[in-house]
């Protein structure tokens, strides 16, 4: 036998480990580029219905306003809660933007109960029908942003990911939407 062909083997086995290494990491890399992409695209959605919500308040609160003038207060309200949602950047930021829009809709919406002949305008049911919508579409697409954030933080928690993730450069944890600590608490609601 020639005596450079143990040495052919040798480099071929190391080439071929490495390669399958090669590939292993190539594998788990896309994976969590999949997870990563999966968990911005779902917040993504949160924040379009986040924006669909701050988009029909105003012809909402346009459409109280005319019935309920002296009731100044509560619109102030929401619209400041709508500006903070507007300006919140992080996901703990929305979160408790979107607790205090809630809020004062919630109070919007117990105006509205003093109003009977509004609550019978067509233009009001219209509308509130699409915000009882947009506010079904935050539930799911928060929900799926939690499910899109469990994946990838058990995929960044487990072996092997918990070794590579900060080596690819990827978060070693998303942060879930969460209710604020106010949103835990039912409101009280008091027909006197």
């Amino acid at each position: 036998m020639r005596r450079g062909a143990p040495i052919l083997v040798v480099f071929i086995v190391i080439l071929l480990v490495v390669a399958i290494a090669g590939a292993w990491l190539w594998g788990v890399y896309n994976r969590f580029v999949s997870l990563d992409v999966k968990t911005r695209e779902a917040w993504a959605q949160v924040d379009n219905v986040l924006q669909r919500r701050a988009d029909l308040i105003p012809n909402l609160v346009a459409t109280v306003k005319g019935y309920a003038a002296h009731e100044r207060s509560v619109f102030t309200e929401v619209t400041n809660a709508r500006a903070g949602l507007l300006e919140a950047r992080t996901v703990q930021e929305k979160s408790a933007a979107s607790t205090q829009f809630e809020k004062a809709l919630s109070r919007l919406l117990l105006v509205v109960e003093n109003y009977p002949q509004l609550k019978a305008s067509e233009n009001f049911l219209r509308l509130q029908d699409e915000l009882a919508g947009t506010e079904n579409r935050i539930a799911v697409e928060r929900m799926r942003y939690n499910e899109a954030v469990s994946a990838y933080n058990r995929a960044a928690r487990g072996l092997p990911g918990r070794w590579l993730v900060g080596w690819f450069g990827f978060d070693a944890e998303k942060p879930f939407f969460e209710a604020a600590p106010a949103g835990r608490t039912p409101p009280s609601v008091s027909f006197e």
